[in-house]
């Protein structure tokens, strides 16, 4: 994994980093990574290295969420769930990725007292990926460090049904009636069950959604870049971050001075 040591920061982005370490953090960040082909098209390369250098910067970011932010939990949109309908070289790609980042980079983020998850359906992707994810998951489930997960194979309303089909299996066996069902009840059959809601979205290349996150995100707050994921670094995360703390979240109600 690339790191980014305080060390080898610009001043600017030092000094961003003071100011911002002042004031509260969002508990959890979920990103959606996008632009990768796009960049890789724009640099005269094909998707894959696109892709390959997307890994190299959701590295850079893990690490400084992990420190000087150490931020408590860190989302990372890396396969949804429409993916499957991209050409097949670049899917198998995709999926070798994956594994070779969890089988490379799991001991590196125990030490570090990461907690790895995958949120999606893990038990469509080759057989290989899963015990891979396994593994990785087993190995850091004691850590209590920046929750780390991976939306793999994920789609937002894909989740919500699966919650459904969830309660409604509870409530066949007698164990839950209509009346028992509130949002709290709702959100334990979420893959984020155990999880803060995001308090920051960020989005690159696009300003769309994209079925990520979708019950999650209702009150988080959005800042989107034009830049390709490849082209995101730090200063851009601190960016973020600096916009968010400049923010009034109110939830649907008015603040102090209104």
């Amino acid at each position: 994994m690339s790191t980014v040591p305080s060390e080898t920061l610009s001043a600017n982005v030092e000094a961003q980093l003071r100011v911002l370490l002042q004031h509260p953090l969002p508990r959890h960040v979920a990103i959606i990574m996008d632009g990768n082909g796009r960049w890789a098209r724009h640099n005269g390369h094909d998707r894959v290295s696109g892709h390959r250098q997307g890994v190299e910067t959701a590295r850079d970011i893990v690490e400084f969420c992990i420190d000087p932010l150490r931020l408590e939990a860190l989302t990372l949109y890396a396969f949804s769930t429409e993916n499957w309908a991209r050409p097949r070289r670049e899917v198998d790609f995709l999926m070798d990725l994956l594994q070779r980042f969890l089988r490379e980079q799991v001991s590196r983020l125990v030490r570090k007292n990461v907690r790895l998850r995958v949120l999606g359906n893990v038990d469509a992707l080759p057989p290989r990926v899963q015990r891979e994810v396994g593994r990785a998951v087993s190995r850091s489930r004691h850590n209590d460090g920046l929750c780390l997960n991976l939306a793999v194979n994920y789609g937002g309303r894909q989740e919500i049904l699966r919650a459904v089909q969830t309660l409604v299996g509870v409530a066949n066996r007698g164990e839950l009636t209509p009346e028992m069902v509130d949002e709290a009840t709702f959100q334990r059959a979420l893959y984020t069950h155990d999880l803060p809601d995001p308090d920051l979205m960020i989005r690159t290349a696009e300003q769309r959604l994209s079925n990520f996150l979708l019950w999650q995100s209702a009150y988080a707050e959005f800042w989107t870049t034009p830049l390709a994921w490849p082209e995101f670094g730090v200063q851009e995360f601190l960016q973020a971050l600096s916009a968010y703390q400049r923010r009034k979240r109110t939830f649907g109600g008015l603040s102090h001075h209104a």
